[in-house]
Parts: C-alpha cells; sequence; structure tokens
C-alpha cells in the first residue's frame, strides 16, 4: 500500500477524542455532524493552528519535523470567513493566478476591487483563489461553498476537482449539504459526541 499523502495518528484536538485516519493522494473526506461538534476544531488542529496532542504526517514526515509556516502552507485552512486585512483584494496574496480567477468567475479588475464591497459569497471564492497558487498538498475547507448559489458552488467544486487531479491534493470538506458531500467525496466521516466516525456514503 502506498503511503497517506495525510494520515493522523491520535490527533486530539480539544473537545473530541483522539483521531487516526489516513488519506491517499487525491482523496476528499467529507465531514458533517451537529453545529458546535468540533468540525471547525479538528480542521484546525490538523492545521497546527490550535494546541492539541499526537501526531500528523505529510507523505510520511511527521509534522514536528516541518517548520510551522512550512506546514501551514502545506497543509491549508480555507476557514468559512478567511481574514481580510487590505483595504483592497490584490495586496492579500503574493500571486493571483488568472486562470483561477477565471474558474471561480472573477475576471481581473476583481483585484483592485474594495474588500468591503466584496459579499460573503466573493470572499470565499477569492479565498480559495488566493489559496490554490500556493499548491498545497492538503486543502481543509470549512463550509466554503455555504454562502454561494448553485452555480458558484458547482464552479468551486469544478475547480478542486481539477486542482485534485492535477496535484493529488488531499481535500478535507465540511458541508452540511448531504448532495454535494455525495457528489465530492466517496468518503463522509460524522464528527459528534467528542467522535469522528466515518460512516458510509
Amino acid at each position: 500500500m502506498s503511503t497517506p499523502r495525510l494520515q493522523l495518528i491520535g490527533l486530539h484536538p480539544p473537545l473530541l477524542r483522539p483521531v487516526d485516519l489516513a488519506l491517499q493522494p487525491g482523496e476528499t473526506l467529507a465531514l458533517h455532524g451537529p453545529s458546535g461538534a468540533g468540525k471547525s476544531l479538528l480542521l484546525r488542529a490538523i492545521a497546527d493552528l490550535d494546541p492539541n496532542e499526537g501526531e500528523a504526517l505529510l507523505d510520511g514526515t511527521p509534522r514536528s519535523q516541518f517548520k510551522v509556516p512550512d506546514w501551514r502552507r502545506a497543509v491549508m485552512l480555507v476557514p468559512a470567513e478567511s481574514h481580510w486585512w487590505a483595504d483592497t483584494v490584490r495586496p492579500h496574496a503574493e500571486r493571483w493566478d488568472h486562470a483561477t480567477l477565471q474558474a471561480l468567475g472573477f475576471d481581473q479588475q476583481v483585484l483592485d476591487w474594495e474588500v468591503r464591497r466584496l459579499s460573503s459569497g466573493e470572499r470565499q471564492r477569492l479565498a480559495l483563489a488566493r489559496a490554490l497558487p500556493l499548491r498545497p498538498a492538503v486543502l481543509l475547507l470549512d463550509e466554503i461553498t455555504a454562502n454561494l448559489d448553485d452555480s458558484n458552488a458547482e464552479r468551486v467544486e469544478q475547480l478542486l476537482r481539477d486542482y485534485q487531479r492535477d496535484s493529488g491534493a488531499v481535500i478535507l470538506w465540511v458541508s452540511h449539504d448531504p448532495d454535494q458531500r455525495a457528489r465530492i467525496a466517496r468518503r463522509q466521516a460524522r464528527v459528534a459526541d467528542g467522535a469522528v466516525t466515518e460512516t458510509a456514503p
């Protein structure tokens, strides 16, 4: 069996029992469960953004052997509400890929828009557009299409399928939409009552 792209060994975020999980290159795991059950806490623990115990490995290399910024670049969280610190869009990324912007329904002029004029859905799509040029090996997606209409959600799903095909990236995707979960993932897990339990798709 090949080395998992992402492996969790006894990863222990707050509120959850230790989690063991292995995902092969190109796999998606759809996460669901009640609000407040710990889905976001799990993603933040994998990204090493909050204190946690246990180990995570990327392509067989333990997280403890990475510099923290390098791990967070390779294992990247895209939260439901991303942080925006400048007045316009352009300064928020080292590089914007115009093909990615176009795939998400934007033209290049969006880089000069004021952040305050962006809708919540536009912010979600642009947060993904600023993440993908960094070529993360693992994407941790926290309800990133929650504020999108069906058309734009479809754009995001197709872009991520293409990205996975080209890169072999692993995706953990929190979604409350059972139809979306069925489209994006062959594997699903429920987060509830302090446990992460893989379920039938």
